[in-house]
């Protein structure tokens, strides 16, 4: 899986970036999605309330935005056009690789795990599986839902070793 990560803070480890990176990999490998590709970037909470108000229309900062990608392509082509098409295959195939970013507030997660009790690590590997999941159809609005995403988000976090202590 390709990711691209960005700290627009400066503040985020080497160790960081590198659990960032690898627990993506993990989970992606967890629900078969090894060949996609993301963006995440580490924003402070004052550009986490920037991206909260423009994109959820919600005044206040919060841990992790998590914008899925769907390409807006009017025209349908079937399997014989890509066939083809070489070219158009391979520019669908690209359209189809990219599924979203996430944005995580570094100054939430540090307070969250606080709150919570375990390790700015363990908080930072789960805003990264959470939002994952989003950008991959993952949602918990109803009981049904959230009982799908946080069970396999907490199969994840436990199975790459961070786990609440």
């Amino acid at each position: 899986m390709y990711i691209e990560m960005v700290d627009e803070t400066g503040q985020v480890s080497q160790e960081i970036l590198q659990q960032t990176q690898e627990i993506l990999e993990f989970a992606a490998q967890k629900i078969g999605k090894e060949d996609k590709e993301m963006a995440v970037t580490f924003v402070t909470n004052e550009r986490s309330h920037e991206l909260n108000l423009e994109y959820r229309d919600t005044d206040r900062p919060t841990d992790v935005i998590s914008l899925e990608y769907k390409p807006e392509l009017d025209i349908a082509f079937d399997e014989e056009d890509l066939l083809e098409n070489p070219e158009l295959a391979e520019m669908m195939s690209e359209f189809d690789a990219y599924i979203g970013e996430l944005f995580i507030s570094i100054d939430k997660a540090h307070e969250q795990a606080e709150e919570y009790g375990h390790s700015f690590e363990r908080e930072m590997g789960f805003l990264a599986v959470h939002g994952f999941l989003h950008i991959n159809g993952y949602d918990h609005y109803t009981p049904e839902e959230e009982a799908e995403m946080f069970g396999l988000q907490e199969e994840i976090l436990t199975a790459y070793g961070l786990t609440r202590q």
